[in-house]
């Protein structure tokens, strides 16, 4: 009996004892459709933002070139394939003097931040981190202002009110990025702190200055392209338009023009109804309503471009240039 009461205590023991805990179900598996979408979108992203500015560029030195050249680039209706491959040649070298001199920045700091690293170094690094936040926020303070108004930059006119306001900015958010890394990193500099307020605040002000930095060189690689494409236009112009094609003019009525150097003819009624000629224009642009011609004889300083509407007023022979 007393083995059976035993026995007893036994099994309601084991039947007091709570039920295993469920098992957690196992993560569905993903399929390849879902795994190849976000791969996707991680390679098409960034190739979107590369197009996205390949193309803003590129209409920034059409803009700038055909406008200097007397042509309103807006009535050409460039594709979008042509206005990003005007852009390749105008942004090749800003984006290698970029990585250039990236690449040197980042040596430098670099092994600036590897000597403050030194526990040794303590009192070092906080003059570090003052010195660069004074010099950067005085850089960025000088340069700021051409942002809003060229009336309140402090650079004379030219390519020094153009590029350096955007230089100075670049280089001042640069030494201000690189002391706020050095405040948030550890003594070892490899390390992040644990989050605080004070930790949070200054990863604000980093995300700041990184912005900055990014609209700054945005802004000088897009004054270089507008200058680029002025400057481009004027050596076509003082060139003598090399490259165009020649054009001579059948037309039904006289033309008026103040182009220089155009031989005109007058082929009476045996010529009608196009009895008109006019020889040594250079087709320019064309739109598709319009003919832009210019003088062969034409330069940069007395360049007159022609506007001849595509209204079967008169027809043209074009020749290869």
């Amino acid at each position: 009996m007393r083995a059976r009461s035993r026995a007893n205590r036994l099994m309601a023991m084991s039947t007091s004892q709570p039920p295993p805990p469920p098992q957690a179900d196992p993560a569905p598996r993903r399929s390849p459709a879902s795994t190849f979408a976000e791969k996707a979108a991680i390679i098409a992203a960034p190739g979107t933002i590369t197009f996205a500015l390949l193309y803003y560029f590129g209409s920034l030195y059409i803009k700038a070139y055909y406008s200097a050249l007397g042509v309103p680039a807006e009535d050409l209706g460039f594709s979008i394939q042509g206005t990003v491959a005007n852009s390749t040649n105008a942004v090749f070298l800003p984006l290698c003097a970029l990585l250039v001199g990236g690449l040197i920045v980042l040596l430098a700091l670099g092994g600036l931040g590897r000597r403050l690293a030194d526990p040794a170094n303590t009192a070092r690094r906080r003059t570090a981190i003052i010195w660069l936040l004074a010099v950067g926020v005085t850089l960025m303070l000088l340069g700021l202002p051409v942002f809003f108004s060229d009336l309140l930059s402090l650079f004379p006119a030219g390519w020094p009110r153009r590029f350096l306001p955007g230089l100075m900015v670049a280089v001042g958010a640069t030494l201000a990025v690189f002391a706020v890394h050095l405040r948030l990193s550890k003594s070892t500099g490899v390390r992040l702190r644990q989050a605080s307020p004070s930790d949070r605040t200054w990863l604000a002000v980093g995300t700041l200055l990184m912005g900055l930095l990014t609209l700054s060189l945005f802004y000088d690689i897009a004054q270089y392209v507008t200058g680029l494409g002025r400057g481009d236009a004027q050596l076509h112009a003082m060139g003598g338009y090399r490259g165009t094609p020649w054009v001579m003019i059948h037309s039904r009525v006289p033309l008026r023009h103040h182009a220089r150097s155009i031989e005109f003819t007058d082929y009476g009624g045996q010529g009608a109804p196009y009895r008109y000629e006019y020889r040594g224009f250079r087709l320019l642009a064309k739109s598709p309503t319009r003919f832009y011609l210019v003088s062969y004889d034409s330069k940069w300083f007395d360049r007159h471009v022609v506007v001849l509407p595509d209204n079967g007023i008169a027809w043209l022979e074009i020749r290869g240039a």
